[in-house]
């Protein structure tokens, strides 16, 4: 989106953010509303359209043809029947602050002001994140349903629609006119669209995001089966062309929708005042969390009929009606309880269990709550910390996903606590192996670690698995076809215990097949479970496993000279990482000189440090991490097995002292499109330069990849070479 403000735009400049404008929100509307799968959040696709709003005030003269102000969803995908609305469905206009409903009320007082005596009531109802449907009634009879589409013309999906339990084929009670279009919302419980999910899992597919996309993918279906399947509800909160109506308000006409067989929102209600539909949106915020179903604000609507056609229409909805909606990224839920998963290194990580709660667009119920002092809100003296919460089991707490990726508990609602809550009493032993569970002093600021720790090491289950997957991971030794769910399988079964033992898994042969198939065993007998289907023939899929070992034994033995950098970094240490594994490669050149240089660190009298050579980008702390691990007995024999199947090659790094750059000080930032980060670092090391984290005058080149931000300004304002990836390339030649 464009930085610059509205009021300084020229009008050039205006003209061609306006056209930028209508083709990113068509773009985006496409995906929404046909494709069913948007690309970004409400609140990213609603500053859009606020944004071309003000330009377009600021600049009525350009007002485009296609200007989103006026277009309403998308044009109605292929595949259906097109059906054009007698009344078109309009979208409504957003407000995202209690100022905004104070000013929707405000005009409503204006328009009416001539009457003096006149009382204003607007009902209140949530605003459902859904599928807007209209449905055809003639002479009570269900006749035809469509998607909204583009307002004008949307797709027929009467059949899907059928399959709806909460849509009747024939309306109940009396009073209903000869036709009538009734609107309102299909949408998929948080229970239905978790069961879906499990179900695709079971059945090896991929699951779904949310309940919105879902309930919109499940309706577009060719076949009605398949909508059936998926459990669809309906709320009804409005109709399209009517002959007639039961009643002469808002209100009034919804509580009949009820009474002929629809389902209705219970907590739609009627108000006279502002503060009461403030009141009335805080309160549905509250019990966001324990509806089951998504909502993603508030609606208000002036409930008189006759005044809501007084006040009029603009070009794409209501004057008299508007969507409150929900603050962007954060929603309410209840934790139900705080599980404890334990890592690779050891660390007894506490994991909230959430009521289901769709933030950002993706369906929430896990979040990490990080360490036991910020479930606590004290650290180890007793003293209250910055970000701690008190978290309690039972707690209303508010989530958000940080970064628009990890979710994360940001604030307790202490009001809303049960009676009988208590504080969470984090455990001392490890729940997978029984060790005890220990707490580091930190010696530079004398309190302890905030994270607690297993000292099971490779006796505990949990340990043993994470530092394998660590093992076969991309970034570590890399085996091919050889990921987590190999590894879960062959340690269950016990053909892989420590690395050592992936590399004898040639010799059990016959093991390996039988786990692999039953495995598969297990999977179709799933899948058949969850579809009433019968598996295909067991032998094809014996077959296939008979194949899949010849792969991967071949993917296993391709790995069994590594790079001396990866093998260090694949062993697991503590504190260790590429980067650091890359450093001590290079200081050791040989895995048999690091291992002896840690061991007579480990036993040298004066300290580690009297032997260890200081290396710049190693401190303390790793220092006693590598030590330990060397040191560690258990560690000493896994590692004398893992060197009997593998030799990791010397570290050699050949320096070109010819190259353009051979000398210089080299800065990569932003994100790198054609290389990571660690081989950019390579490379530019390999042709003589020098790689630094940060930007100086000393600084010779930056290499900026998109989102370059602080770093990127400082070499602009010192005048130092900026280059882009392309630009490296044609530098250093590639």
């Amino acid at each position: 989106m464009s930085r610059k403000a509205v009021e300084d735009l020229t009008e050039e400049e205006a003209a061609t953010e306006l056209a930028r404008l209508a083709a990113e929100i068509a773009r985006h509307d496409k995906a929404y509303y046909q494709k069913d799968a948007p690309e970004i959040s409400d609140a990213e696709y609603d500053e859009l359209r606020r944004r071309n709003v003000e330009v377009e005030e600021r600049f009525p003269a350009l007002m485009r043809m296609d200007s989103p102000s006026t277009a309403i969803g998308a044009a109605p995908a292929e595949g259906f029947a097109k059906v054009r609305h007698a009344v078109p469905m309009l979208s409504l206009a957003n407000a995202f602050a209690d100022e905004d409903v104070a000013d929707f009320v405000a005009r409503g007082h204006k328009f009416f002001e001539r009457e003096k005596d006149l009382t204003l009531y607007f009902t209140a109802e949530p605003k459902i994140d859904g599928l807007s449907a209209s449905l055809r009634y003639e002479k009570g009879v269900f006749v035809r349903g469509a998607t909204r589409g583009d307002g004008s013309v949307g797709e027929d999906i009467t059949e899907n629609l059928r399959t709806i339990a909460d849509i009747p084929d024939q309306l109940a009670g009396s009073g209903w006119p000869d036709v009538i279009e009734i609107r309102g919302e299909v949408y998929m419980t948080h229970a239905e669209f978790k069961a879906l999910n499990e179900k695709a899992a079971a059945e090896g597919r991929q699951t779904y995001v949310n309940p919105r996309n879902t309930a919109a993918g499940s309706l577009r279906q060719l076949d009605p089966s398949v909508t059936a399947s998926r459990n669809l509800k309906f709320f009804a909160y409005g109709w399209g062309e009517a002959s007639s109506l039961p009643a002469q308000t808002q209100f009034e006409v919804v509580r009949a929708f009820a009474e002929w067989g629809f389902v209705v929102n219970p907590l739609m209600i009627r108000t006279t005042s502002t503060e009461e539909m403030l009141a009335h949106y805080r309160l549905i915020e509250a019990q966001r969390a324990s509806l089951g179903y998504d909502i993603d604000g508030v609606v208000y609507k002036l409930d008189r009929l006759d005044l809501q056609a007084r006040w009029g229409f603009v070009a794409r909805a209501p004057r008299w009606a508007i969507a409150h909606k929900f603050p962007a990224e954060q929603a309410r839920t209840v934790l139900r309880k705080i599980d404890i998963q334990v890592g690779r290194t050891g660390t007894l990580t506490p994991v909230a269990r959430l009521d289901p709660v769709t933030v950002g667009g993706v369906v929430v119920e896990n979040a990490t709550l990080h360490n036991e002092e910020y479930i606590a809100g004290r650290d180890s003296f007793g003293e209250a910390i910055r970000d701690g919460l008190d978290i309690r089991e039972g707690d209303t707490v508010i989530v958000q996903r940080a970064g628009d990726v990890i979710p994360q508990i940001v604030a307790v609602i202490p009001e809303m606590r049960p009676s009988d809550a208590v504080p969470y009493v984090f455990p001392t032993v490890c729940p997978v192996c029984g060790s005890e569970a220990v707490r580091e002093l930190n010696e530079k600021t004398g309190k302890l670690d905030a994270r607690r720790r297993c000292t099971g090491e490779l006796i505990c289950a949990a340990q043993a698995t994470e530092l394998l997957k660590h093992f076969v991971a991309r970034d570590a030794l890399d085996i091919d076809g050889f990921g987590s769910e190999q590894v879960d399988l062959f340690y269950q079964e016990g053909l892989v215990r420590f690395p050592a033992d992936i590399f004898t898994l040639h010799e059990k042969r016959e093991a390996v097949r039988a786990a692999l198939f039953k495995r598969r065993e297990e999977q179709a007998a799933a899948r058949e479970a969850a579809t009433g289907k019968k598996r295909k023939k067991v032998l094809s899929a014996a077959e296939r496993t008979y194949e899949g070992l010849d792969k991967l034994f071949a993917a296993i033995d391709a790995r069994r000279t590594p790079e001396l950098n990866r093998f260090i970094f694949a062993l697991g240490i503590r504190h260790v990482g590429e980067t650091t594994a890359t450093l001590l490669a290079r200081t050791f050149s040989t895995f048999e000189a690091l291992r002896e240089t840690a061991i007579a660190a480990g036993r040298a009298e004066g300290g580690a440090e009297t032997v260890f050579p200081s290396i710049n980008g190693i401190g303390g702390t790793v220092l006693a991490s590598v030590v330990s691990f060397f040191a560690n007995p258990r560690n000493e024999q896994a590692i004398d097995d893992l060197l009997e199947q593998v030799k990791p090659q010397p570290f050699e790094i050949t320096v070109r002292s010819d190259s353009p750059v051979a000398g210089k000080t080299v800065v990569f930032t932003g994100s790198l499109e054609q290389m990571t980060r660690s081989e950019a670092k390579a490379m530019a090391e390999r042709l003589g330069a020098k790689v630094a984290g940060s930007v100086s005058a000393n600084t010779d080149i930056l290499v900026a990849g998109p989102g370059a931000g602080s770093k990127l300004k400082k070499a602009e304002e010192l005048g130092l070479m900026v280059l882009d990836e392309d630009g490296w390339f044609d530098l250093v030649g590639r």
